[in-house]
């Protein structure tokens, strides 16, 4: 992914990487016949659900571990408008952390290739009871240790 939205360290294990394909329903186009921007974040969503899966830290696994991790911020550039079905694909990868977070970054392309978004989104590890954690699970640390000496 060439859009690069956080920071990285030369010793940072490179991004866990995901990809999804997927058509315009017509009722993701608004009046003008493109992608209605609020849709974006749901096409993040199934990229975001997708690199958890391939992984093994997606929803589920943190719910096992009763860790919840709700999204704390989310961004969208918005460069090419997507229209009524056209093919594009979604792009997610998981950025190395220290922190107990998960950062993920994400580019739309078209069927032609083109960008025609991109963004990121945080989110934060919190407890059962709704407290943030201040660091990260030791299931998701046992998980880091992995990626950090390529074990994945």
């Amino acid at each position: 992914m060439k859009i690069r939205y956080f920071k990285q360290k030369h010793d940072d294990p490179a991004p866990l990487v995901a990809r999804v394909s997927r058509i315009v329903r017509f009722e993701e186009v608004d009046c003008l016949g493109i992608v209605w921007h609020g849709r974006y974040p749901g096409y993040f969503e199934d990229a975001r659900v997708a690199v958890g899966d391939k992984y093994g830290i997606g929803y589920k696994d943190f719910h096992r571990h009763n860790v919840l991790a709700p999204i704390k911020k989310m961004h969208v550039d918005y460069s090419l408008p997507l229209r009524f079905q056209e093919e594009f694909e979604i792009r997610a990868a998981i950025v190395w952390s220290e922190a107990a977070r998960l950062n993920h970054e994400f580019v739309i392309c078209n069927q032609n290739g083109d960008v025609a978004a991109s963004g990121y989104s945080v989110q934060m590890f919190v407890d059962r009871s709704g407290e943030y954690m201040l660091s990260p699970p030791d299931f998701y640390s046992r998980f880091c240790s992995r990626w950090k000496t390529g074990g994945l």
